[in-house]
């Protein structure tokens, strides 16, 4: 059976399908799996997490994104293990920050149901006694360590991927901390709408009602903040 054919039957499920476009493309998740030897866990273990994010790639491809399938699924085996050497590593977030956070989606929950829409982070964070800049601060650097491999409300694609090697078969260098760091460098407004579209996987039109400005207003934002992401990024290496 064809590759192409393969992962369309592994897509829509297939188990059968999926072990066997698996098994064909072990190289490619071994020569992933390479790049995080030597950071305290067993490569067995390493290549085992590679598999679990394989099978994500192949049940969140589209052909219609315009890319093949490896160029879609590097950056899906990398976070997947990323994200357990993450959680399982150095970077955390203040005790205070996860408090604001947690406070800050119970009083947008609140809102929700009593304004019958999708509250400004303005008003959500004068219902918890925050300033709005300190509102998009906890948002913000929580997010940032804790899904920077969460897809956008639009397009599917993750802060990683934009701001990273763009998806090529070769390391990537960007890490969540220093994400992290630059999107707490960025302008407020930028800085707002990065945290809602990337780290609440929220649509631009979302965006725009929440922040009170039009779609085209967060469009330009938004490729404003990455442009400034990739430079700041950039400086760092």
């Amino acid at each position: 059976m064809e590759q192409k054919e393969l992962l369309e039957q592994a897509h829509r499920g297939d188990r059968a399908a999926q072990e066997e476009f698996l098994r064909s493309n072990r190289a490619l998740i071994w020569s992933i799996v390479h790049r995080f030897t030597g950071r305290g866990t067993e490569t067995e273990d390493l290549f085992q997490l590679g598999c679990l994010g394989f099978i994500k790639a192949v049940e969140g491809y589209d052909s219609s994104y315009g890319t093949c399938f490896s160029t879609y699924a590097v950056p899906k085996i990398a976070g997947e293990i990323r994200r357990y050497l993450r959680d399982d590593g150095p970077v955390k977030v203040s005790r205070t920050l996860r408090e604001r956070a947690a406070a800050l989606e119970k009083a947008r929950s609140r809102l929700l149901l009593s304004f019958g829409r999708e509250p400004l982070l303005s008003e959500i964070a004068a219902e918890t006694g925050l300033s709005p800049e300190e509102a998009a601060e906890a948002l913000g650097a929580f997010s940032a360590v804790e899904s920077y491999q969460q897809e956008n409300g639009d397009s599917a694609l993750t802060l990683e991927e934009l701001l990273g090697d763009g998806g090529r078969e070769t390391e990537q260098t960007v890490t969540a901390l220093q994400v992290r760091t630059a999107v707490a460098a960025l302008p407020e407004k930028q800085r707002q709408v990065i945290a809602l579209r990337y780290f609440h996987a929220l649509t631009q039109q979302r965006c725009a009602s929440i922040l009170a400005v039009s779609q085209v207003q967060i469009s330009r934002l938004e490729k404003k903040a990455l442009a400034a992401l990739r430079e700041l990024l950039r400086e760092e290496d």
